[in-house]
């Protein structure tokens, strides 16, 4: 009798597990503002639950490249695939739906309404329940407890972190999984830089994933798991936050810090 007829056959091999497809990939995408091509061929990819900085001066087209993940700017070439499918040709509101959601670095909430009027932005649309829409402040509350303080608050009032954690609460109760922050800390003292650092970390936690744009590297290496650097358009490297220690001399000359 042969040992398969005894203990069955060997057990197949196990499968190679393929490598998971990225959250967000961008794919050579050019774009121009009138005859100024602003972005060159720009191509990055941020996995599920990571947080990835895009770093650069001003002006080599960081903010653009979100505006084109988020459906501002259309692309005359190239794609914008999220969970592997396109979206490079969707409006803005399509965008949103689909679960991405964008804060520009000029925050643009209302100052004349409270907070919970600026929460409830785009909420009272058709197919949210008023349980779904109390349950989605909830959470907003939640993450952002001071937010909950100032109820009663119009946005105008707040501080300039409170305002932007209001833009960032804004985008979450919407049920994004995508966030794409321009510049979050923009013109914020050192104690609030704090503060919206603990934040990112917090969402980065609760499995979001994070595109953020920065010019203060140092603040994107406290919450960032890697880096891209920018330069006239194009996407010239990319840097593991554990190497940006390594890498200061190449961070100066893109940089200029």
């Amino acid at each position: 009798m042969s040992i398969d007829a005894i203990i069955g056959p060997a057990p197949a091999p196990p499968l190679a597990r393929q490598p998971e497809e990225p959250l967000l990939k961008v794919e050579g995408v050019h774009t121009y503002y009138g005859k100024s091509h602003i972005l060159d061929g720009v191509s990055l990819e941020v996995g599920r639950g990571e947080v990835v900085g895009l770093l650069g001066r001003n002006g080599v087209g960081k903010s653009t490249t979100l505006k084109a993940i988020a459906g501002l700017v259309h692309p005359s070439q190239g794609e914008v695939l999220f969970e592997g499918s396109s979206i490079v040709h969707l409006p803005p509101h399509r965008v949103a739906r689909v679960g991405i959601a964008y804060v520009p670095e000029e925050r643009r909430i209302f100052p004349l309404l409270t907070v919970p009027e600026n929460l409830r932005t785009g909420l009272d649309r058709g197919g949210i329940t008023k349980a779904r829409k109390t349950e989605l402040l909830d959470k907003v509350y939640a993450y952002f407890p001071v937010l909950a303080e100032r109820r009663n608050q119009a946005g105008g009032t707040l501080s300039g972190g409170e305002q932007q954690m209001l833009a960032i609460a804004r985008i979450l109760r919407t049920g994004a999984r995508l966030l794409l922050l321009d510049e979050p800390t923009e013109g914020l003292a050192p104690v609030i830089v704090e503060q919206i650092g603990r934040t990112v970390r917090e969402l980065k936690k609760l499995g979001f994933t994070v595109l953020l744009v920065e010019q203060n590297f140092r603040f994107g290496a406290t919450v960032a798991d890697r880096h891209y650097l920018m330069e006239h358009g194009r996407i010239v490297d990319m840097i593991p936050n554990g190497e940006l220690e390594a890498n200061m001399e190449k961070l100066h000359a893109y940089l200029g810090v």
